[in-house]
């Protein structure tokens, strides 16, 4: 089967590997969509933490059930997406309940090769029921639920002001989920077009450029004088995330989304006198990707509107530094296998 392989920081090679061959405990998808994500644009970059080289990239995935061992009530040929997260299920993570920050836990595309193949091999336990939608809609499941962890972990009240930093695809998706439980979103980020992204086409009712020299003046102007009582970071910046201490509301949750490698700094009296709460919230569990779906068959999310560049599988390798240049607009890219 043929195969796309980064083999160095900024170096993608096509190559021919083994189809994989059904075991125990393992299902076979034939991969249709590939959504391209900044944890895929970091590593290409040579910036993603928890990374080795060379790595076949791709956790935002669906496509047709060949064969599988031990996954009831699926059948083969139905439209699946998966949980990209392959947990040991004996720590104490994992015998907590929270199988998404298991102490071994290997990301698809990350510590283990992922999906820019013909065929993957994936444990059955993690398969999900594609319930109607398309390929396009189930390669959307996982970064969508990546943001509705974020907004489960703040547990969000109705009408609060939640602060999403960050306009990619991540904050956006966080953005939708934040509204869908009963959020007043602020969307922050430095591209324009990002937020009138927002603004136009998700109805998110505030928005703030992070560069104006206003941002304080106008998150309290927005929030009545109180500041924002969530903040959500989905940029993974340094930068953004050590100014966003300053945003929060006195008993405000910090929510760490993105990821860097530095040490983050703020303020300890600042941060003390607010009793503040500061949490990071790591991939996504069954309970958020069925709270995607069941919000996209309801209509509340139409993730397709993410979806701003196609290309098919032979093309990525010449396509994929553009869309590290903010010039070019990139939201979501969808490559078709």
């Amino acid at each position: 089967m043929k195969t796309l392989v980064c083999t160095t920081p900024g170096i993608f090679e096509y190559a021919t590997g083994e189809k994989p061959v059904l075991t125990p405990g393992n299902a076979i998808i034939k991969i249709k969509r590939i959504g391209i994500c900044g944890t895929d644009l970091h590593a290409f970059e040579g910036t993603q933490p928890f990374f080795s080289y060379p790595r076949i990239l791709g956790h935002e995935l669906s496509g047709e059930l060949l064969e599988f061992d031990g996954a009831d009530g699926f059948e083969k040929g139905e439209n699946v997406t998966f949980i990209p997260y392959f947990n040991c299920g004996i720590c104490i993570a994992c015998r907590r309940g929270k199988p998404n920050c298991c102490t071994d836990i290997k990301v698809c595309g990350v510590h283990v090769d992922g999906g820019m193949v013909e065929y993957l091999s994936v444990p059955s336990h993690t398969l999900i029921h594609g319930e109607g939608l398309s390929f396009d809609e189930l390669a959307l499941v996982e970064p969508l639920a990546i943001g509705a962890h974020g907004v489960r972990r703040a547990d969000i009240q109705k009408d609060e002001f939640v602060l999403v930093i960050g306009a990619g695809p991540i904050g956006l998706g966080t953005m939708e989920f934040a509204r869908i439980a009963g959020a007043n979103v602020i969307a922050l980020d430095i591209n324009d077009a990002r937020l009138a992204f927002c603004k136009d086409k998700l109805k998110v009712p505030h928005v703030v450029n992070a560069l104006a020299p206003d941002v304080l003046e106008q998150l309290k102007e927005i929030t009545g004088g109180d500041m924002p009582t969530v903040v959500i970071d989905a940029t993974g910046s340094l930068k953004a995330i050590n100014n966003a201490f300053q945003y929060m509301a006195h008993g405000a949750r910090f929510v760490l989304i993105g990821l860097q490698k530095e040490n983050i700094s703020f303020s300890h009296p600042e941060f003390h006198k607010r009793e503040a709460t500061l949490m990071s919230s790591r991939n996504a569990t069954r309970q958020d990707f069925e709270h995607v779906i069941a919000s996209m068959k309801a209509g509340h999310v139409e993730p397709t509107t993410y979806i701003t560049h196609k290309v098919q599988f032979a093309e990525v390798k010449d396509e994929f530094q553009s869309w590290l240049d903010p010039k070019n607009g990139v939201i979501k890219a969808m490559v078709t296998v």
